[in-house]
């Protein structure tokens, strides 16, 4: 069984769903510190030719809480603005009439706890990309939250019976491959493609949300993209 872990980030780029898609089961990783400043509740999206960021407004945010203690300001207004910055942005985009009622929906949710609120997020895209790898909030999981870094990761891999993990390339330093060895377990690490698609008539910017994808790719073009990576062995 494939199985892959992070934490759980707004919108977060194609490389994520690669990832998330490649995997059998993906344990959203809830019950960790929040990092401020990163993208837990912020991504870029396409405004007038360069990378944007957009912001989830949070409250109470703290690197001394776990992500799923912090809570998610729901407020009307504050949900219309973002909406309003998205739909300037894409309003002219290919698919903008099939995503903008996705986003309304995710954007607009009562949920207000961050943690469930982003595990909702990928619901709604997955059933979009046709993704239907096994969700798992890391919080819902009977385990030893006394252990730390690399032990906790082996010891979700055994509640889990996985026998492959797959992390995203940037976690290469932070994995020993002899130790997954020992415990039966491949380990390997997915590197997204150099992909581009046409944004308008702009320079390609790289590496934007989700959201960028799927207003300027169908469909079917967006699996095609899922596909686009390469697995280094660890």
């Amino acid at each position: 069984m494939k199985l892959g872990i992070m934490q759980p980030y707004f919108f977060p780029y194609l490389g994520y769903w690669q990832l998330m898609n490649a995997v059998d089961k993906y344990i959203v990783y809830d019950d960790v510190n929040y990092i401020k400043g990163g993208r837990i509740n912020r991504n870029a999206i396409l405004l007038q030719g360069k990378a944007h960021n957009i912001n989830l407004i949070l409250q109470g945010a703290s690197p001394n809480k776990h992500i799923n203690q912090i809570k998610v300001n729901t407020i009307p207004n504050i949900q219309r603005k973002l909406l309003k910055t998205i739909d300037q942005a894409y309003r002219k985009a290919p698919y903008y009439n099939q995503v903008m009622p996705i986003l309304h929906t995710i954007i607009t949710q009562e949920e207000d706890n961050l943690a469930k609120y982003l595990f909702r997020s990928f619901e709604i895209i997955n059933n979009y990309l046709g993704i239907d790898t096994e969700l798992i909030l890391s919080s819902d999981l009977k385990k030893n939250n006394d252990l730390k870094k690399e032990e906790k990761i082996y010891h979700i891999c055994d509640i889990l019976k996985a026998d492959e993990y797959y992390n995203s390339i940037n976690g290469k330093q932070l994995y020993n491959a002899e130790e997954f060895n020992k415990r039966g377990i491949k380990l390997n690490f997915l590197v997204m493609k150099d992909i581009r698609y046409k944004q308008f008539n702009n320079d390609f910017v790289p590496n934007l949300s989700i959201i960028d994808v799927i207003m300027f790719n169908s469909q079917e073009q967006c699996r095609e993209l899922l596909s686009q990576y390469e697995l280094i062995k660890g």
